[in-house]
């Protein structure tokens, strides 16, 4: 014991710790904020607006014709789905665009799926396709990634729907997922369908 009659153990003022504390009070809200914002709801300022001027060449060696901003604007609803062989929620989004290219009530509505391949060697990408089926109508290559650029995309997954005049109608940033499919991504396929 010193003189003061104290164990020698020295008291941290609770002003010393008000840092701390807010800190932490930040940080939590912080994190709250971060997991409820949608990330799929990215604003777009293509929303309404023709799709940007553009014509992809065909993956080399796929056999399947690239495709233009022409047609897009063929009077029938189109999907753009920006991909990479290298994006592994691309992989985790797949199967759903597969159900999409067979589901029959899509096909009736005359509904198109396009593959913009970005920044991708085409060996990889070809092997991508084999490996996990092939939903699209047509691929595009963007080996630069400046059309994904014009297109406003964040990263890849990044799926558009199109209007048959060619007007952006829905922009779903990500790996699409049974419930944004469910929720999100039919409802802009059957509005835009209307809108025709």
């Amino acid at each position: 014991m010193n003189e003061a009659g104290t164990t020698g153990k020295r008291r941290v003022p609770w002003l010393a710790l008000l840092p701390l504390l807010i800190f932490a009070a930040l940080a939590g809200l912080f994190l709250v904020r971060l997991d409820t914002k949608d990330t799929q709801e990215l604003p777009s300022a293509l929303i309404g607006k023709q799709t940007p001027q553009f014509t992809l060449p065909a993956i080399e060696g796929m056999g399947v014709e690239g495709f233009s901003s022409a047609d897009l604007a063929q009077g029938h609803v189109s999907l753009v789905n920006i991909f990479a062989s290298w994006c592994g929620p691309c992989r985790d989004e797949h199967p759903f665009l597969m159900q999409l290219s067979r589901d029959p009530k899509l096909k009736d509505m005359g509904v198109r799926i396009f593959g913009l391949n970005y920044k991708d060697d085409p060996q990889n990408a070809r092997r991508f396709i084999a490996q996990y089926g092939d939903p699209y109508f047509r691929m595009g290559a963007d080996r630069s990634g400046r059309t994904g650029i014009d297109w406003g995309a964040y990263g890849v997954p990044e799926t558009f729907v199109v209007r048959g005049d060619g007007t952006i109608a829905y922009k779903h940033v990500g790996p699409i997922t049974q419930a944004s499919l469910r929720e999100k991504l039919m409802p802009a396929i059957e509005a835009a369908a209307r809108a025709r």
